[in-house]
């Protein structure tokens, strides 16, 4: 008689399905990292390694049973459900910035041209100018010219996941993909923490929030870094929970906890910022060590974790140095301060693990957990009067510095505000919260973030110590100092890695708390018999709770959706992609392509260069002339011809390319672009015009 297999729970699905994202992203970085530096990031190796080293941490993470999610078939459901539709809704209305304007466009070069050349740096082709000249920049906007190549800005991870849609012709689609991954992933640690009640909740208030549809459609860091994030809160959770649950016999099992810190260390590979938004991971690592030494079961993840997180964060550091490091000088200014934060909580995590026997026998007073909790709501009450009391301003120092301050007095006009290019918005950091996903999200979050920190300092709700240390750090540090360019819906990418998933989370509990609390007051305040009272109390409590859950659910998910209607079904930049082909397609083949403009020097040197396949470079100009003299792209000119190529010349305007040749417009886009609002959230979108001409000589 044959034995009928038994299906797999809702619970089981959920679970495994909310950490197959990170997994994935994780397995395929790991692969496709050594191939680029190896210079053979190409499609078969790729996905072969990418699978394999996929299946190898799943292996690991998900060979022993998880904690049981206790869930309904119709939640889960729901959960992939909203998953999929957001990931459908955004591929829809996905984003095309290939012009290099802002940085999704830099992502969307870099990975072009890995796609295409799986290696680095690229190629300057200097020999079809006739060599290196002084008048010849190779470099451009988000690309620098080291050493006679070019090295494009930013961390290699996202660029190689976004290689891989190039490699199936879905590039621009890749985004939404990882946007539907994100909600996943979310809906996976509520489940976990809040409750998989909630967690259909908590997807669909994550999927509607403005700064998560505009990150999921076109090719940011952000949606792969929260993936992460979130992913290795999922795995932390599991694995002690299956470690306790084994007891000393988890001590031997390394393989999930190396997976999990992977997986954390990991998102540094995607952006800078990753290194301290695990920091408190890194913490938590030697306080699990530390519990080793009074043979607490859980302490068992302690080195494996450390281990991994180590080997994740230090080939993100790697990959830094040698990849990325012009972009290191950058940022030199903010990294110098977090590698020396590191540093330091890196000594006081040794400290801390090593008088964990002295710092056991110190009592806790009283009055710790109270003063804990008030500190929570005191904070979030200071960001929240924050812009009545303080004017964050920054005094331009570098060139950088210097043009930042004049975007922002461009849009400060824009807006109708007083021109003050040094003024930096950051006060308004948790209003900018407030916009997407609403007060009473921030209201909730607060209240149970109090409740939790009470908790974890009275000796409860140890499961939410390491999500909890990670979202308050972020969230805190993210708030007090956003570091970004603050015109919206621009500066709301910073919220996306780990702020607006934390307060969604925090306030889905937070709800259920209230509901909980609603239902045992309405149970208290029922009369009559003691039989009477039994029913009708059940029912009561029953009712109450139906409603403040249905009331709060509403409270959860209509500001977000308010906020977002003005912008959800317009896309931006759409045209981009067909222009781009059109323009290579009316370049000569055997051009070299001199760049003599300002403006389209700063948008189009990379994509000829990476998209066309032809060798590009920028005229150099005086500081204040937008062209590059005339006699020197004469010369450069000849150079060309000497090299046994057709100098071809392109600016934005006629006039700037008609000494060199018949005109010919190669682009004449209009399209839209983003809003860039400074004083309120963005309800619309500006109209974008790109001419490009073209002179062949």
């Amino acid at each position: 008689m044959l034995h009928q297999r038994r299906r797999p729970s809702a619970g089981r699905v959920l679970a495994v399905a909310s950490l197959l994202p990170a997994l994935a992203v994780a397995g395929w970085l790991l692969a496709g990292l050594p191939l680029l530096l190896a210079g053979r990031y190409t499609p078969l190796p790729a996905t072969v390694l990418g699978l394999a080293v996929t299946a190898l941490l799943a292996r690991f993470a998900l060979h022993r049973p998880g904690p049981l999610i206790e869930t309904t078939a119709l939640r889960t459901g729901a959960v992939l459900a909203v998953a999929a539709a957001s990931g459908v809704f955004n591929a829809l209305l996905h984003s095309e910035q290939l012009a290099v304007r802002r940085d999704p466009a830099t992502y969307a070069q870099y990975a072009a041209w890995l796609a295409g050349h799986g290696s680095l740096p690229i190629a300057a082709r200097a020999e079809a100018f006739g060599g290196a000249d002084r008048a010849l920049d190779f470099g451009s906007m988000g690309f620098y010219q080291v050493d006679g190549a070019v090295v494009p800005q930013f961390m290699p991870g996202a660029p190689l996941l976004f290689a891989a849609g190039d490699w199936l012709g879905a590039m621009l689609l890749t985004p939404a993909v990882l946007g539907a991954f994100a909600v996943l992933t979310l809906a996976g640690v509520v489940a976990r923490l809040a409750g998989a009640r909630w967690a259909p909740l908590a997807a669909l208030a994550f999927a509607v929030c403005l700064p998560v549809l505009y990150t999921s459609r076109t090719t940011f860091s952000e949606i792969p870094s929260m993936i992460l994030l979130f992913g290795g809160l999922a795995l932390l959770h599991d694995a002690l929970s299956r470690t306790v649950a084994a007891g000393r016999a988890g001590a031997s099992r390394w393989g999930e906890g190396v997976v999990t810190g992977l997986v954390f260390g990991l998102a540094v590979l995607v952006r800078v910022d990753g290194l301290r938004d695990v920091l408190p991971v890194l913490a938590f690592a030697g306080l699990l060590i530390a519990l080793r030494r009074f043979a607490r079961p859980e302490g068992a993840v302690g080195p494996p974790l450390l281990v991994g997180l180590a080997a994740g964060a230090g080939l993100g550091l790697f990959a830094a140095y040698t990849l990325s490091r012009p972009y290191l000088a950058y940022l030199s200014r903010s990294v110098q301060p977090l590698l020396l934060i590191c540093a330091a909580v890196l000594v006081l995590t040794a400290a801390g693990t090593a008088a964990a026997p002295w710092l056991a026998r110190v009592r806790r007073p009283g009055w710790l957990p109270g003063a804990g909790a008030a500190l929570v709501v005191l904070v979030m009450a200071g960001l929240a009067v924050r812009p009545w009391f303080q004017t964050v301003r920054r005094t331009p120092e570098t060139t950088e510095d210097r043009r930042t301050a004049r975007f922002i007095e461009e849009i400060q006009r824009a807006n109708g505000l007083f021109a003050d290019g040094e003024r930096l918005y950051f006060e308004e950091s948790l209003h900018w919260v407030a916009w997407y996903v609403g007060v009473p999200v921030v209201l909730l979050a607060t209240l149970a973030a109090a409740l939790l920190v009470r908790g974890l300092l009275q000796g409860r709700s140890s499961a939410w110590l390491a999500p909890l240390a990670v979202i308050g750090w972020t969230t805190l540090t993210t708030l007090l100092r956003p570091e970004i360019t603050p015109d919206h819906p621009w500066a709301a990418r910073r919220l996306v890695p780990v702020v607006i998933p934390g307060l969604v989370l925090l306030a889905v509990w937070g709800l259920g708390w209230v509901r909980d609390k609603a239902g045992d007051r309405a149970g208290d305040k029922m009369g009559g018999k003691a039989g009477d009272r039994a029913d009708d109390g059940g029912r009561g409590k029953g009712r109450r709770r139906r409603w403040v859950a249905g009331a709060g659910a509403l409270l959860v998910l209509v500001p977000p959706a308010v906020t977002s209607i003005g912008t959800a079904f317009t896309p931006v930049e759409r045209g981009e992609a067909a222009a781009v082909a059109a323009l290579c397609a009316r370049i000569p083949p055997n051009a070299a392509v001199l760049v003599v403009e300002r403006v389209t020097g700063e948008r189009f040197t990379q994509v000829v260069r990476g998209m066309c396949g032809l060798p590009a470079a920028r005229v150099r100009w005086d500081p204040d002339r937008d062209t590059a003299p005339e006699h020197e792209v004469r010369r450069l000119m000849d150079r060309v011809r000497a090299a046994g190529r057709v100098p071809v010349v392109l600016a934005a305007e006629a006039a700037q390319v008609a000494p060199y040749g018949p005109p010919r417009q190669v682009m004449a886009l209009v399209t839209r672009q983003d809003e860039r609002s400074l004083t309120g959230p963005p309800d619309g979108t500006w109209s974008l015009r790109i001419n490009v001409w073209m002179a062949a000589g």
